[in-house]
């Protein structure tokens, strides 16, 4: 089940998503919770189990066994934004600036500066909109208090450290998989890019959870070190 597949059935239930693109905008978003709430269903514009047997009347499309689940559309839009990469030398990228004006961060006008929080709130803050951002998301370390405390796991937002635990520094993504060593987290700001990238398990401060969708279920996926995921297992 995608994006598409969601808004097409919403389409067909009389339920305007807007252009059936595979983009899970604010027009797709209203009409999810619409579709809820006719439904006595909770309206928090996420197609989780029970929203999926009504929309798709029992038989909702098959992903492919590592997709990323419809449950989790902040992970879903990190992960089509992958490659995104700052502009070399003078200037920056526009996609980059656009998401700190959409987030009315007004002071953020270069893409020399760290962007990986700002990454975290852009996949947040457009899929769920009434999710509150810490009050200075651009600091990596600023991410430990947000929504609640998790386990490392799928869609979690994963804080580290850099330079040292109580440097004030740090970095933050999301949980993608792990091995034995390292986490491999889909973040910004990683080679000056978004990318998969390995980080050491010791370097991990918190992971947390967004507070306005279902609680987490622990899904965690194992991957060879070269990135490859070989299992998940749900918790």
């Amino acid at each position: 089940m995608n994006v598409r597949d969601i808004q097409t059935a919403l389409k067909a239930a009389g339920f305007d998503p807007g252009p059936v693109d595979g983009v899970r905008g604010r027009k797709t978003i209203a009409a999810i919770k619409a579709f809820q709430q006719k439904n006595g269903l909770t309206a928090d514009g996420i197609v989780g189990p029970k929203t999926a047997e009504k929309l798709f009347k029992g038989t909702a499309p098959a992903g492919a066994r590592f997709d990323t689940p419809g449950t989790m559309p902040w992970l879903q839009t990190a992960f089509e934004l992958m490659g995104t990469r700052e502009k070399p030398g003078k200037g920056s990228n526009e996609a980059i600036l656009g998401w700190a004006h959409d987030l009315e961060i007004l002071s953020y006008n270069d893409d020399d500066i760290p962007w990986c929080g700002l990454f975290v709130a852009h996949c947040i803050g457009s899929q769920l909109p009434d999710e509150a951002l810490p009050n200075n998301p651009l600091g990596a370390r600023a991410w430990e208090k947000f929504g609640l405390k998790a386990t490392p796991q799928l869609g979690a937002v994963m804080v580290f450290w850099r330079g040292s635990k109580t440097s004030g520094l740090g970095h933050v993504g999301f949980y993608w998989a792990e091995d034995d060593e390292a986490y491999h987290i889909l973040g910004g700001n990683q080679s000056n890019a978004v990318t998969i990238t390995r980080l050491a398990r010791d370097r991990l401060v918190q992971a947390r959870w967004p507070r306005t969708v279902p609680p987490p279920t622990g899904i965690v996926r194992l991957a060879d070190k070269q990135g490859k995921v070989l299992s998940q297992n749900e918790a």
